[in-house]
């Protein structure tokens, strides 16, 4: 019998299990993990500097291109399913979110899973296969430097799996051939079990630690693109994780970030803003964007890039894209800002300048939360050529005051800190009384994580982290918000593996609770 390496993942795999004969040669097309050409026993899974090259590159437009999974429903998830948000259009996909009722068989975490797991897999073909390249032109250093750019993409997509699942299958090498000798050997990879949290996240920090030594240096310009400080940031915020939390280590990378330039940027709105066809009007049916504000800021860490050619289509989701007033105007949009949201924005004396960035009213044909004259968009992604950020320092710089308040008790360091925020924000200092109190000053530092990133998919997972979803969720004051079917409890930290990926894989078990 002949045999082939199969680098298949997903849906495809257990197609090709549940359908195949043994004695069938399971691969006879091109598959888009697997590169190279095919003897009669061997596929090469990368066969040159080019396929690596285009593997690469592979690896870094996935952020860019598969929006519905790295933004939309994080967003959905970390914004609808905590204060933030109301659902927006209330369906069978996003209503769950909004009350606390998800199952197994939502199709957003199915679709969400299935993109993850194929992301890993790619990261894991060049991880496992870029040193045996047969190609004199691919230098040592850059086989390591790809390398470390895989583990930092593997790592980034983990992170959001295991905050979002728990234990998730762990998966760092490819499946090898499938015959009658080999099935009993090869099946264990194709059908994994699940992993403890704890050890996912040290596979995170074991990639992250090793990616840095090699991963590029980032380039001012050009911000889309994996780097040294995309992995202090994300090492940063693994260390304000439960099962590995070490608050020094946040401080230090948070120190290394700054050491490497980075800094708030002077204006708030130049992250999410436009550039319009008369900059001295706002936008509107006659003045459409034509470029976002600012791109590669200072501020920005990792972000995806988009423009006229290669339109950032999730900000059609949530309001109006400015580059086109009415464009898919006509139904009603997700993550609509609540009222508490709201009410956090305006609960100052002054007037907090993120508000207006965060969230726009507008008129329009539904009247679902709001008035349909007076109706709350999300506003932090508004047109199409806006780029969508992932990671940005103002994040990295309060999970230090988290850190000082927290794990050093430095209160004056984390009141700093914070103050800075607010003063971007056109807000006053915090004031001695709070300033002074333990308690009081971690409330204010939860209040300036949420108004600063909101809509950035942040919320929930600075409650999960922290403890404190039920004590929060389950005591909002809204009266746009409909009742939660179940009240939030400890199973509520994790979401329901999805039911089609448990039926295909006998060896994973269902999230308690679900």
């Amino acid at each position: 019998m002949k045999t082939k390496n199969i680098l298949l993942t997903g849906a495809a795999t257990m197609a090709l299990l549940a359908g195949c004969s043994l004695d069938y040669e399971p691969l006879d097309r091109y598959s888009d993990i697997t590169e190279g050409s095919a003897s009669d026993t061997t596929s090469v899974a990368l066969k040159d500097k080019q396929a690596v090259l285009d593997q690469m590159q592979n690896i870094n437009n996935k952020w860019r291109d598969e929006q519905e999974a790295w933004y939309l429903d994080k967003l959905l998830l970390a914004d609808s399913h905590s204060d933030n948000a109301y659902a927006g259009s209330p369906s069978a996909e996003t209503t769950p979110f909004e009350v606390n009722s998800i199952e197994g068989s939502n199709t957003n975490l199915y679709r969400d899973w299935n993109v993850y797991m194929t992301n890993v897999a790619a990261a894991n073909i060049l991880i496992q296969n870029i040193d045996g390249v047969p190609d004199a032109s691919l230098t040592t250093a850059e086989r390591a430097l790809y390398k470390a750019q895989a583990k930092l993409f593997r790592a980034m997509v983990y992170f959001d799996m295991v905050r979002i699942w728990g234990n998730v299958p762990l998966i760092t090498t490819v499946a090898g051939d499938i015959t009658s000798e080999t099935i009993e050997d090869v099946y264990p990879a194709y059908f994994p079990p699940q992993t403890d949290e704890l050890t996912v996240y040290q596979q995170i920090e074991k990639d992250l630690l090793e990616a840095v030594q090699d991963a590029p240096a980032t380039d001012p310009s050009d911000k889309s693109l994996l780097s040294k400080d995309v992995g202090y940031a994300l090492l940063a915020k693994l260390y304000a994780e439960k099962p590995l939390r070490d608050y020094d280590k946040v401080i230090q990378y948070a120190d290394q970030l700054a050491a490497d330039g980075y800094a708030l940027e002077p204006r708030f709105g130049d992250l999410f803003g436009v550039i319009c066809a008369d900059p001295t009007q706002p936008a509107g049916p006659s003045n459409f964007a034509t470029a976002p504000t600012l791109r590669n800021s200072v501020e920005s860490i990792y972000e995806a890039h988009f423009d006229a050619a290669n339109a950032n289509w999730a900000s059609w989701m949530f309001g109006r894209c400015l580059e086109n007033w009415n464009f898919y105007f006509e139904w009603a949009k997700w993550i609509t800002p609540s009222r508490d949201l709201v009410k956090a924005f305006t609960s100052e004396a002054q007037t907090d300048l993120r508000y207006a960035e965060s969230v726009v009213w507008y008129s329009c044909g539904w009247n679902i939360y709001y008035p349909a004259d007076n109706y709350a968009f999300m506003y932090k992604d508004r047109s199409g050529y806006n780029s969508i950020i992932k990671y940005r320092y103002a994040d990295i710089l309060l999970l230090k005051a988290e850190a000082l308040i927290l794990g050093k008790n430095d209160l004056a360091g984390a009141a700093a800190i914070i103050n800075r925020t607010r003063a971007r924000a056109g807000l006053d200092p915090l004031p001695s009384s709070v300033t002074s109190n333990r308690q009081s000053l971690f409330n204010a530092y939860l209040k300036e994580r949420r108004l600063e990133l909101a809509f950035e998919g942040q919320r929930w997972f600075d409650l999960t982290r922290l403890d404190l979803v039920e004590e929060v969720l389950n005591n909002v004051v809204d009266e746009g918000r409909p009742a939660l079917v179940y009240p939030y409890d400890t199973n509520s930290y994790r979401l329901p593996i999805p039911q089609n990926i448990l039926d295909q894989n006998p060896n994973l078990v269902q999230n308690p609770g679900y």
